[in-house]
């Protein structure tokens, strides 16, 4: 019974003394971070002939499982490397949160990948993780005709012998 005393004081000053680091850690926004390419050979990923995009406009929306209402909680656009950066701020719970393309402002590449135009991100701490910094897949627009030698290139990127995928 003593031993019980004498411990609540030390629980009271462990909890007292990390209530300021939990405080923190809910204020503190997400960054999320991902790229935006043009896919040149038409192929649905990146390769050596892939461009990044400059200027592409991106979104982060999340969906509430339960009323499937969605929000914009953020946006985005990409600098001279094609990446993007955006801070959320708010803890998502168990929302389903994606960064969405929205624009390319690179002529004869507008047409949204469907494969790879959404991407997901993880917008709370009740997972696991500790960091705030969170990266998405990388998004891609088809280019509207595929560059000259990318039949060439296809080949580099399938499975010895199998040429009838071409």
């Amino acid at each position: 019974m003593e031993m019980a005393k004498s411990s609540v004081p030390l629980i009271a000053v462990l909890c007292f003394s990390l209530l300021p680091l939990a405080a923190m850690a809910v204020g503190t926004p997400f960054h999320i971070e991902g790229c935006v390419y043009c896919d040149t050979c038409r192929f649905g990923f990146e390769t050596v002939a892939t461009k990044y995009i400059s200027g592409a406009r991106v979104k982060i929306v999340c969906k509430d499982r339960v009323t499937l209402k969605s929000e914009v909680v953020g946006k985005a656009v990409t600098g001279p490397d094609g990446r993007y950066k955006v801070a959320i701020k708010g803890d998502r719970q168990d929302q389903q949160c994606l960064a969405e393309l929205v624009h390319s402002p690179m002529s004869r590449c507008h047409e949204a990948d469907p494969g790879r135009s959404t991407a997901t991100v993880i917008l709370t701490r009740s997972n696991g993780a500790a960091s705030t910094r969170h990266y998405a897949n990388a998004m891609g627009f088809f280019r509207d005709q595929p560059l000259r030698g990318c039949a060439s290139l296809r080949k580099l990127y399938l499975a010895d012998g199998d040429e009838r995928a071409i």
